[in-house]
């Protein structure tokens, strides 16, 4: 459904996109994740053929994203990283509005989308008075009223309520269902877990793909534990100091350490010791998607 290959971007001398690889089959969800200014963005608007590559290629439903770029436009839904609404506009004129840039869509196709997107009773309100999350849905229906193939997200669900974010996410796996691919962007590590594959970008760079199990897994060559342990600076200096441990990671209490595999428990043990009053406990555990993605970005920069 999509295909990336050796894609690249360069701004002023600075390469944003390098040498980008990726391959994302029909119905699918495809995370794209990394730090600000990472790269996710500009790929995104690559695939959209509103930027051109500096190198590289990418196919859509068939159509090369360089030659065609009508055909493509048809075929192609964007919600971009910040609304493309008209806030002064209602809601279904901003609809009707988006239709016209694809085709004279029918009234009754715009009714249906507002009305399975739980908008239709805001019909004729102006999109700037919605809320954020309901702003998202008006968004996500004008991406999709030519009915796209496939549908980029770049970071679809900032900025708004939990609850609204797990009913676009419904909303996402019913569009899979429908046979649609979704490109996602996002910063949120448990979003990252509800994708079906998922890609670490880090200065322009795929840093690792996969399955968010396969991804969770890749720091196996360090022994991980945790500690239930209040915030104390000095503790967190003396471990990130330390050429045995290779991740420090704090969440509330819990103090999640790697360490390399031939560095005992009692060692580690030892090295807490000074910084508290009762026995260090420490309990074997596993990655998460946080600590997979903190631990392959600093290795980068």
């Amino acid at each position: 459904m999509i295909e990336v290959t050796n894609l690249s971007k360069i701004f002023s001398e600075k390469i944003v996109v390098d040498n980008l690889n990726l391959s994302i089959k029909k119905g699918e969800i495809f995370g794209l994740l990394g730090p600000n200014a990472a790269g996710k963005t500009t790929t995104i608007r690559i695939l959209c053929n509103l930027l051109k590559p500096s190198s590289g290629d990418a196919l859509i439903s068939g159509i090369n994203i360089k030659e065609n770029s009508d055909a493509l436009k048809h075929r192609i839904g964007y919600v971009a990283q910040y609304f493309g609404l008209y806030n002064e506009l209602s809601v279904y004129a901003n609809l009707e509005f988006y239709a016209k840039l694809y085709s004279n869509e029918k009234e009754e196709r715009l009714l249906a989308l507002l009305e399975k997107y739980k908008l239709l009773e805001f019909k004729d309100v102006k999109a700037g008075s919605l809320s954020g999350g309901y702003k998202r849905r008006l968004s996500l229906c004008c991406a999709l009223v030519h009915n796209p193939d496939v549908l980029f997200l770049d970071e679809p669900t900032a900025g708004i309520d939990p609850v609204s974010r797990k009913d676009l996410w419904d909303i996402f796996y019913e569009l899979t269902q429908e046979g649609k691919t979704l490109f996602v962007t996002t910063h949120y590590m448990e979003e990252a877990q509800r994708c079906n594959r998922i890609a670490f970008l880090n200065h322009g760079k795929k840093v690792i793909e996969g399955t968010p199990t396969e991804v969770t897994n890749s720091l196996s060559d360090f022994t991980i534990y945790k500690n239930t342990q209040k915030f104390q600076h000095a503790l967190l200096k003396t471990l990130k100091e330390n050429e045995n441990i290779y991740l420090v990671n704090l969440f509330g209490d819990e103090l999640r350490i790697f360490v390399r595999k031939d560095f005992t428990k009692d060692a580690l043990k030892k090295l807490i010791s000074p910084f508290i009053d009762a026995d260090v406990e420490l309990e074997i555990t596993r990655a998460n998607l946080e600590d997979v993605f903190i631990a392959l970005t600093q290795e980068e920069n």
